[in-house]
């Protein structure tokens, strides 16, 4: 199968979050078990040229791109290179206007005004790469707003020619709350007629909506856990589109995340003081913890659980309800550490409760991929308290680390994460700990059956090895994708045969 997975982010080139990770992780899975794809996102020149993306060359294909859009064209360059330890294929968009900037969406905090241009930009780029190098692909995978154009552009332009005639569509919902709302003058950006302006394709309350587009025009659609594809079809969690979901319910398929095992793996992990598996973790573990308890200045007590968070500093990953029983948590016996930005006020918060209970708590504000892997293998809990979590990759990287998550059980929190109840932890399915209500005092419950599970070392022992013996990797979730891709394949050429009568 020739697949062509389009995204705004992928590692090592650019990343703001998840999406990153699952986009890249994917296409190697998906080459791994014998498929053919190609992986096109922007040349953003300002972060690729710097880090670990600047270590992989980018030769020019020799293709130029001549893009129309809003009623002028624009111009551009495909650039190529591979994803590491892989054959995949990975092709930059270069158009320096758009993509040559400080960050991928935002500055100072706010969007870049012209971020539907860009993004227009460049899902019409991608289809006409993907035409000028002759890929004809089976399926082309959008992911989240920035590419929703794709399926529309597909259904409405590029099925009539003989490339993509055959090419089903399939869009990820990454993340709901992000859609991709413009004015509605931006349609005539887009290319397409004013009458698929309306409530059931683009149309979002007046508004262009892009995620909304790739709902309304793609053969399948996909969210990264079967638990939040079912949320986002109720109000609560819906974010507006929870009516469009569901009507399309029976395109819309949940679809766990994995773990890129050649990332996130503590028997290779470069970054640790001591490697280990499931076999050596006793030994591993605490050589992990007293070089994380020392790099943080933390006082090295092996006997004192410490607790990770890596995430962005947000109400959405439960920093509020964490600030609301803090008291409760900092009278045990344990230390806190925490890594990511966000919010300036939880950074402030936690900065300054670093500064009253340094032997408890430290905190680093900013990114360190190092400190991220070492607070994964470091920790002997992980806390992930999220007020909503489509999928989540930290509770599956601290399963695989052999680091216990406590989770609140939404998403795919819910779907990864079986509670240490009497009756799990009896059958041995248990893997840590959940909450379901969204309050402080859930919170604090939850850690504290943690704490006493961990003063029971044959428990803790047993949480631990059904955490680490699990198979996270990509390779089942890779297999769902390529089911779900026959799907769409399938589908449009039904569509096609029809329209044809």
């Amino acid at each position: 199968m020739n697949i062509v997975i389009a995204t705004s982010e992928a590692v090592p080139f650019a990343k703001t979050g998840g999406l990153a990770d699952v986009t890249t992780a994917l296409a190697k899975a998906l080459q791994e078990l014998g498929h053919d794809v190609s992986l096109f996102l922007p040349y953003y020149q300002q972060k690729q040229s710097t880090g670990a993306a600047a270590d992989f060359p980018m030769t020019s294909t020799g293709f130029d791109l001549s893009v129309p859009i809003g009623g002028k064209t624009r111009g551009g360059r495909v650039l190529r290179t591979e994803l590491p330890d892989s054959d995949v294929g990975v092709y930059l968009i270069d158009q320096p206007l758009y993509f040559d900037r400080p960050e991928l969406y935002t500055e100072n905090n706010a969007d870049y005004q012209d971020n539907c241009e860009r993004f227009v930009f460049f899902s019409r780029a991608v289809l006409e790469a993907a035409r000028m190098l002759d890929l004809r692909p089976d399926v082309v995978h959008a992911n989240d707003w920035q590419t929703g154009l794709i399926p529309a552009l597909l259904k409405l332009e590029y099925s009539k020619t003989a490339e993509f005639a055959q090419t089903g569509s399939v869009l990820t919902i990454h993340n709901l709350a992000f859609q991709g709302q413009f004015w509605h003058w931006d349609m005539l950006l887009t290319g397409l007629d004013w009458k698929h302006f309306n409530w059931k394709e683009m149309e979002f309350y007046g508004h262009l909506n892009l995620l909304k587009t790739g709902i309304a025009f793609s053969d399948y659609i996909t969210t990264v856990s079967p638990t939040y594809a079912q949320e986002i079809q109720g109000e609560a969690n819906g974010a507006g589109l929870d009516s469009v979901l569901t009507h399309c319910a029976d395109r819309l398929v949940g679809i766990l995340n994995g773990v890129d095992m050649s990332q996130w793996n503590p028997k290779i992990d470069p970054h640790l003081a001591q490697n280990y598996d499931a076999a050596t973790v006793a030994d591993g573990k605490p050589a992990c913890k007293a070089a994380l308890q020392e790099r943080m200045g933390l006082p090295q007590r092996a006997e004192t659980p410490v607790l990770g968070m890596v995430s962005r500093m947000a109400d959405q990953k439960g920093f509020d309800i964490i600030a609301g029983c803090i008291d409760d948590i900092l009278a045990q016996d344990l230390q806190l550490v925490f890594l990511g930005t966000g919010d300036a006020k939880y950074e402030e918060y936690l900065t300054q409760l670093a500064a009253k209970s340094p032997d408890k708590v430290a905190v680093t504000v900013g990114f360190n991929e190092a400190l991220a892997h070492q607070i994964e293998a470091g920790s002997d809990m992980y806390l992930m308290p999220s007020r909503f979590e489509p999928c989540g990759l930290n509770q599956m990287y601290s399963l695989v680390y052999g680091t216990v998550p406590i989770v609140r059980a939404v998403g795919g929190l819910a779907d990864s994460v079986v509670d240490a109840t009497p009756e799990n932890v009896r059958s041995g399915t248990a893997n840590g700990f959940s909450f379901v209500d969204y309050r402080p005092e859930a919170l604090a419950s939850a850690l504290q059956r943690a704490l006493a599970a961990y003063q029971d070392r044959q428990q803790w022992r047993q949480l631990v090895a059904t955490g680490m013996s699990a198979d996270w990797s990509w390779q089942n979730s890779a297999r769902r994708y390529v089911d779900v891709y026959q799907q769409a394949i399938q589908r449009q050429g039904i569509m096609a045969a029809t329209t044809a009568e």
